[in-house]
């Protein structure tokens, strides 16, 4: 054999070796990938929303070609399994104790059944909308507002079991949310996904915090906001504020465009910090997950796991709906955001792949003013953006 093919011929054992190596490594990585999860799925606290979500009153049909999860992030001062949390958390979650229950972070995650690319449309905080049961209100009042109404009639009927009160009026709440949101976007909601103010405190800190960029330095007594210009690694209370934070311009919708980088970001870290194979941080995150996660019973994780990986590596699409104004006063005096119902209704079929793409001249592709992406808009409001592979910086 000459000199060059014995090159060859060790180039090529050497290249399947290295190959062998990967799979094997991976394999591993997937093992306990695959292990940890089922022990974040023995720690989840679940909810019966799906039974609750068949009594909702004009749903849109089940079957429509994807998996549409919705996401919600509440400020709850209770863990999931309704137990108030003490002073000193509060005092490190920058709250305080109160009996409402608001839902900051509205996000629909839909993931097409043919594989193809995800899309997570967030919903403005304060979005005015019809609330069954309720009022017209911000969309982030349904929750908390008919979880109470529910309780106080529950108590007046005789219900004297506190935890039954709670758990009845907690499913009232999601179902409310549920059909102001279906209602709103059109879409069904398959799934339901929750995860409280604690939660995301402990997660931060869990992952050793979460890299984020912001274009000039802020800050926001009233959520303890307080950031220089530029990349840093924020975790616990400060990734609170930095989520939270309400003296910005453009409000609702540059709190979404942090939110939505954070979200990327965060999954980014979690994926690859050895989560998973650090048993302090696999404690660490079980312990999370048990005081802050609620999912149906019908939720597959591995689901979330896969999306949580799309997240990390910028295939999922972030999108906001279009509004019509963002500081409109309400007959109460509030500040809310307004939409169109029909025009999101039908942005969000667009978007969706339901109807084809209107010819708007008027309101052309070009960069948001709130960050990388292409602009979907109505009245001049951004509408989309997609997520970008390294830290955006933000305002």
């Amino acid at each position: 054999m000459s000199a060059a093919a014995r090159a060859k011929k060790t180039a090529l054992v050497a290249g399947r070796t290295a190959v062998a190596l990967v799979a094997v490594a991976t394999l591993a990585i997937s093992g306990y990938f695959w292990t940890a999860l089922r022990l974040v799925k023995q720690n989840t606290n679940t909810t019966q929303i799906l039974q609750v979500l068949e009594d909702v009153p004009n749903s849109p049909p089940a079957e429509d070609g994807a998996i549409d999860i919705l996401l919600v992030g509440s400020d709850s001062r209770t863990d999931a399994q309704g137990r108030p949390l003490p002073p000193d958390v509060l005092r490190k979650l920058r709250t305080e104790g109160t009996d409402t229950v608001n839902t900051d972070t509205i996000i629909v995650m839909r993931v097409p059944r043919n594989g193809g690319t995800a899309s997570a449309i967030s919903i403005p905080r304060d979005t005015y909308v019809p609330i069954a049961g309720y009022r017209e209100d911000k969309i982030n009042s349904a929750y908390g507002a008919v979880k109470y109404l529910t309780a106080e009639r529950l108590q007046a009927e005789g219900v004297r079991d506190q935890a039954e009160r709670e758990r009845k009026s907690d499913e009232a709440g999601r179902k409310a949310l549920v059909q102001a949101v279906q209602d709103l976007t059109g879409m069904r909601v398959d799934h339901y996904a929750e995860i409280n103010l604690y939660g995301f405190y402990l997660l931060t800190q869990v992952i050793g915090g979460v890299k984020v960029c912001l274009k000039a330095g802020t800050s926001d007594p009233n959520s303890g906001a307080n950031f220089r210009a530029g990349e840093q690694v924020i975790s616990g209370g400060d990734a609170l504020s930095f989520v939270r934070q309400r003296n910005m311009e453009g409000g609702d919708l540059a709190r979404i465009t942090r939110q939505q980088v954070f979200m990327s970001q965060a999954m980014k870290q979690l994926l690859s910090a050895g989560t998973f194979t650090d048993p302090g941080k696999m404690n660490g995150l079980l312990d999370a997950v048990s005081k802050s996660v609620v999912v149906d019973e019908n939720l597959d994780l591995t689901t979330l796991a896969a999306q949580a990986q799309g997240l990390a590596s910028g295939n999922v699409e972030f999108a906001t709906i279009p509004v019509t104004s963002i500081d409109t006063l309400n007959e109460r005096g509030q500040s809310v955001v307004t939409v169109d119902r029909d025009a999101v209704r039908a942005w969000v079929a667009q978007l969706i792949g339901e109807t084809p793409a209107p010819v708007t001249p008027e309101t052309p592709a070009s960069p948001s003013r709130f960050g990388p992406g292409k602009l979907l808009s109505l009245d001049g409001f951004p509408a989309a953006q997609v997520a970008q592979p390294e830290v955006p910086c933000v305002d």
